[in-house]
């Protein structure tokens, strides 16, 4: 936790009666933190605005003190909040920096355009250690790591085709995880910190597998978003998610840092 600067004023702390409902959509810690993010990221709290306790939180949710412990840690992780030693949890002031648009979780995504969410893990499997993802991930032959192909629909409809690896000695406990109820974006976003990222857009013709996954033709148009991230030096999670190009838009709200 980071000290307190003992000339800061202390920021005012938001009222639990003005935290947001929750949506009733997937596991609590989920809604907690989509609660919370959402008005981080439309500039409702700005940076340096106070949340209640996790204690009080617990109460304002009728939840688990833990559950509240877990979106903490994941809005923590997301450098969206971060906590303040005397102070509390706080609105951070790179919150105010995130990119033009917000690269949500699939199932974030899915109920965001109204729809109902499905996952389905397709294969999983540790990664050969010839694999060219390697040398596109930063890893060497050595390092033990798992290859995912992950399925997320909408509505009954391929909605993103996931090809992930997670580095296992950045993650130890994904290998015993239930991935196959659980998405391993959804795991690693409230267990594994990272500390920087980097993304990748660009638009590509499917074929063969993803054409078959997406339920696409041949050749059709797709959308794919890249995203690596780090936990300092190490490597944790490189994803590659497809969307059919037809039906998919990136878009989002931000505001000036000054």
């Amino acid at each position: 936790m980071a000290e307190a600067d003992p000339l800061e004023p202390v920021p005012d702390i938001v009222a639990a009666e003005d935290m947001p409902a929750l949506d009733g959509d997937g596991p609590v810690w989920l809604q907690i933190r989509r609660s919370i993010a959402t008005r981080i990221l439309s500039g409702d709290w700005p940076p340096s605005t106070r949340l209640p306790t996790e204690t009080v939180l617990a109460e304002r949710y009728h939840t688990a003190r833990e559950t509240v412990a877990r979106a903490f840690r994941s809005l923590v992780s997301e450098r969206l909040v971060e906590r303040r030693r005397k102070i509390g949890t706080v609105v951070t002031n790179q919150a105010r920096e995130r990119p033009v648009f917000e690269l949500w979780d699939a199932a974030d995504a899915v109920r965001r355009i109204g729809g109902h969410y499905e996952y389905a893990l397709l294969d999983c499997a540790m990664l050969e250690s010839d694999s060219p993802l390697r040398g596109q991930f930063g890893i060497d032959p050595g390092t033990r790591a798992i290859r995912m192909l992950c399925l997320h629909l909408s509505d009954g409809k391929p909605f993103q085709l996931e090809e992930r690896v997670i580095n296992v000695e950045a993650a130890p406990r994904i290998t015993c995880q239930p991935l196959e109820f659980v998405s391993p974006g959804q795991w690693l976003l409230a267990n594994v910190p990272w500390t920087r990222a980097r993304h990748g857009i660009s638009a590509r013709a499917v074929d063969g597998t993803v054409a078959a996954h997406l339920e696409l033709e041949a050749s059709s148009p797709c959308l794919v978003v890249q995203r690596q991230t780090w936990n300092e030096d190490v490597p944790v999670t490189f994803v590659r998610c497809w969307y059919p190009g037809d039906d998919y838009s990136l878009e989002g709200d931000f505001h000036p840092a000054w």
